[in-house]
C-alpha cells in the first residue's frame, strides 16, 4: 500500500507542490527500511520514515526544498548519521532521497496510481545526478522519473542486492558509471488481502483498524445498509446476497475473517473456505462452544476433522481478553500481522533467522483466554 501516491496524485491535480522523501540506503540499524517513503507540503505530511529527528530533519529539509525549488522542481541526497548528528539510539545511517514534486510530475504520477489501482506493478527510476550537483541541477541532469511496466516477480535490472519491505516494494540506490546517482524502486499492489464478513460492530472497528495497515480488503454482508456510507482507501465493499460467492473469487493466500450476524451463513462461508487450500488465514469469530458446534456441523457436512486446526476461533492473539469492538480489532489485527509475518519470515532466503509464532498455537491459548467472545 502507497498512500504517498494518492496523496501526491491530489496534491498535483490542484497544482500544490510536495517532496518526496524516500529512504535510498539503510546502513546498520535504522527505524524504517529502504524504500519508504514520505511526503511533505508545507503544512501536512504523508506516511513516515520513522518518527524521532530523522524526520523532523527530512521534514525540515524538505521544507527548505520547497521553499527554494517549489517552482521549477530538484532533486537532493544526503546522508545522516543517527547517532552523533541526530541523538537517536539506533547507530546506523541512512540516506535520504529528496524530490521537488511540481505540476511537470503529474504524468507519472497518475500513471502509477492508475496502474497501483489496477493492480499491477511498477520499475520507477530517477536519477540525481552527479555528487555535489544543487538541487536543480540534479533534476536537469537527471531528466525526468522514469515509469515501466513490470512483473512483481521480476528483480530490478542491475546487479545491487535489493531490500523488501512490508509493501512488497524493492529499492536499490547506486552509482552509475557516468558517476550519476540512481534510484530504482518496485512499485507494488499490496499482495496482503482481507476477505472481511460481516459489518456489524466487530467488522467495522477491524476495517478502521485495517485502514491503517498495507493491505486490501474485501468487506462482504448482506445487509447493505450496514456498511457506513464511506470506507478506507484501501476497502472494497461487497454488498451481496450471496456471501460465499466471495470466497470463491478471493486470491490465493487470502486472509479470510467470518463474523456475520447469522450463524447458518457463517456455517456456509466457513464450509466454502474449507473447499480452499490455498488460503493463508481462516478466523471465525466466537467461542470455545461455537467451536466444537461448527467443528461437529462441518464434520456432518463432509469436512475432514484433520483440517479443523486451519480454523482459529475464537480469533485474536493471547493474552487480550477484552471484548469490545475495538479491543477485538485490535487482537484481530495483531493476529493477522503475526501471520503475515510468519508467511514473510517463511518465503525469506535460506540462512534468515526467525521468531515468527504459528497461528495455530497463538490461537491455542487465545481459546483458553477469550472463549467469552461470541456473536
Amino acid at each position: 500500500m502507497h498512500r504517498w501516491v494518492d496523496a501526491a496524485h491530489k496534491l498535483l491535480a490542484r497544482g500544490e507542490a510536495a517532496v518526496l522523501v524516500t529512504i535510498a540506503r539503510v546502513e546498520g540499524s535504522a527505524p524504517r527500511e529502504a524504500g519508504t517513503h514520505l511526503l511533505v507540503t508545507r503544512e501536512h505530511v504523508w506516511e513516515t520514515i520513522g518518527g524521532g529527528h530523522l524526520e523532523w530533519r527530512a521534514m525540515e529539509v524538505a521544507r527548505q526544498l520547497l521553499k527554494q525549488y517549489g517552482q521549477q522542481g530538484g532533486r537532493h541526497v544526503e546522508r545522516f548519521a543517527l547517532g552523533p548528528s541526530l541523538g537517536q539510539c539506533c547507530g546506523g545511517a541512512v540516506t535520504l532521497a529528496f524530490e521537488v514534486l511540481t505540476l511537470t510530475d503529474l504524468a507519472w504520477v497518475s500513471a502509477l496510481h492508475k496502474r497501483l489501482s489496477a493492480g499491477e506493478s511498477s520499475l520507477r527510476s530517477v536519477a540525481f545526478g552527479a555528487p555535489g550537483a544543487n538541487a536543480v541541477a540534479s533534476q536537469q541532469q537527471g531528466g525526468p522519473v522514469l515509469l515501466t511496466e513490470l512483473d512483481a516477480s521480476e528483480p530490478l535490472a542491475h546487479p545491487h542486492t535489493l531490500t523488501r519491505d512490508a509493501d512488497d516494494a524493492a529499492c536499490a540506490f547506486w552509482q552509475g558509471s557516468d558517476g550519476w546517482l540512481w534510484l530504482s524502486e518496485r512499485l507494488a499492489p499490496s499482495d496482503f488481502h482481507i476477505v472481511l464478513f460481516g459489518a456489524g460492530h466487530v467488522g467495522q472497528a477491524i476495517v478502521q483498524v485495517l485502514a491503517t495497515l498495507p493491505c486490501r480488503v474485501t468487506w462482504a454482508d448482506e445487509r447493505h445498509e450496514t456498511f457506513p456510507d464511506t470506507v478506507p482507501p484501501n476497502t472494497t465493499v461487497e454488498s451481496t446476497d450471496t456471501p460465499e460467492s466471495v470466497v470463491a473469487e478471493a486470491p490465493p493466500g487470502a486472509f479470510f475473517l467470518v463474523m456475520t450476524h447469522n450463524h447458518a451463513l457463517d456455517q456456509r462461508l466457513c464450509e466454502e473456505i474449507f473447499k480452499r487450500d490455498d488460503f493463508a488465514y481462516f478466523g471465525l469469530i466466537g467461542s470455545m462452544t461455537k467451536r466444537r458446534q461448527f467443528e461437529h456441523r462441518l464434520r456432518d457436512r463432509g469436512v475432514p476433522p484433520e483440517r479443523f486446526e486451519q480454523m482459529i476461533c475464537p480469533i485474536g492473539v493471547a493474552g487480550i481478553t477484552g471484548k469490545a469492538p475495538a479491543t477485538i480489532a485490535i487482537a484481530v489485527a495483531a493476529q493477522l500481522l503475526r501471520v503475515r509475518e510468519q508467511q514473510m519470515h517463511l518465503s525469506a532466503p535460506a540462512g534468515t533467522t526467525t521468531n515468527a509464532v504459528s497461528s495455530h498455537g497463538d490461537a491455542a491459548a487465545t481459546a483458553s483466554e477469550r472463549a467469552g467472545v461470541s456473536i
